[in-house]
């Protein structure tokens, strides 16, 4: 498991980028995260909401609920223009990070 403060750091990174090519609702970003990373990154619900309405607030993310027939209602998170500008600096800055990182500890990057 990682530690706590290197996923908090990049919490927003990783939420803009799941939502970036189509809306998504919170269980499922959850999900996807967990997925994608293998099983490495979870984020649970006490801390994934409070995130999400943050980046909703600033302006990044769009939420809106929505009905289906047979479902619980279920708010869906899609990327703004503005959340789309943060999500592009943030990836350069993390490739940046990262390659510095490598550098520095001689780790190959991946």
């Amino acid at each position: 498991m990682l530690d706590r403060e290197l996923k908090k750091g990049s919490a927003e990174l990783i939420i803009l980028s799941i939502v970036e090519p189509q809306p998504r609702h919170g269980y499922e970003i959850s999900k996807l995260i967990e997925t994608r990373s293998a099983g490495t990154l979870k984020f649970h619900v006490a801390s994934l909401y409070p995130l999400l309405y943050r980046l909703e607030e600033r302006g990044w993310l769009q939420g809106r609920w929505v009905e289906r027939p047979g479902e619980r209602r279920r708010r869906f998170y899609s990327l703004t223009t503005e959340g789309g500008r943060v999500l592009a600096r943030q990836r350069e800055t993390w490739k940046t990070f990262v390659h510095a990182m490598g550098l520095v500890t001689g780790v190959d990057h991946v």
